[in-house]
C-alpha cells in the first residue's frame, strides 16, 4: 500500500485475544436526498465519498467492493476511526477473522455499517457466520441485525477497511448535514465558471 495510506485500527495481540472469545455503523448514496435517511444509535454509518467512489482506480482490486471509498459519519468505531475519516475498502479472498473491520448491509436498513468482526463461526457446509461490534459500543450488533438474525454472512459484507485518510470526509458530512450550503457552493462554482469565460 502507498505510504500515505495508513492502516489504523489493527489490534494488539492482547486485544486480538479478547476479540476471539465470546463477546456478549451506514452508507448513503453520493447523490440524491442523503439527508433524509435516519441514523441508527450505536451504529457507525458511512457515506459514499464525493470523490466518485465508483470511478476511482484503486490498487489491489478494491473495485471489487460495492463502494470502495466511504466516509465515516459517527463515532462508534473510535478510537480506530473518527467521524469524517475516509475509508478505503477491499473485499479480497482471505477468510474473515476476528479483528477485521468490515462494512456491511442488513435487511430493512438502507445505510450500511462499519464495525469490527468479533467472532467467526465456520460451518462444515462452508457457511461462515460473523458477529460484529463497534469498538466504542458496549454490546455487539445483534440488535442492529434484522429481526431474528444473530449473525451476518459474507453476502451482507460490502468490503473490509484496508486504509483511511483522517477527517478528509468532513466536507461531505457538512454538505450532507447542511444541504443549503451545498446548493450555495454549487451556485458559486457555476457563477465562477460563467464569469471566468468572459
Amino acid at each position: 500500500a502507498p505510504a500515505w495510506l495508513s492502516r489504523r485500527g489493527h489490534l494488539s495481540a492482547p486485544a486480538r485475544r479478547s476479540y476471539e472469545g465470546d463477546v456478549p455503523g451506514h452508507v448513503l448514496p453520493a447523490q440524491g436526498d442523503a439527508a433524509t435517511h435516519s441514523r441508527t444509535p450505536g451504529a457507525e454509518p458511512v457515506h459514499d465519498s464525493l470523490l466518485g467512489a465508483h470511478d476511482l482506480e484503486i490498487a489491489d482490486g478494491a473495485a471489487e467492493s460495492e463502494s470502495p471509498v466511504v466516509v465515516v459519519l459517527s463515532g462508534s468505531m473510535e478510537p480506530a476511526f473518527h467521524r469524517g475519516d475516509i475509508l478505503f475498502l477491499h473485499m479480497g479472498y482471505a477468510p474473515f477473522r476476528a479483528g477485521d473491520i468490515v462494512v456491511f448491509k442488513v435487511a430493512d436498513r438502507d445505510i450500511p455499517i462499519v464495525h469490527r468482526v468479533i467472532k467467526v463461526h465456520e460451518k462444515p457446509t462452508g457457511v461462515v457466520d460473523i458477529l460484529t461490534k463497534g469498538d466504542n459500543n458496549s454490546v455487539d450488533d445483534r440488535g442492529l441485525y434484522a429481526a431474528g438474525q444473530s449473525w451476518i454472512n459474507k453476502e451482507h459484507i460490502i468490503g473490509r477497511a484496508k486504509g483511511y485518510l483522517p477527517y478528509i470526509g468532513m466536507v461531505t458530512i457538512i454538505m450532507n448535514d447542511y444541504p443549503l450550503l451545498k446548493y450555495c457552493l454549487v451556485g458559486l462554482m457555476g457563477l465562477f465558471v460563467l464569469t471566468s469565460k468572459e
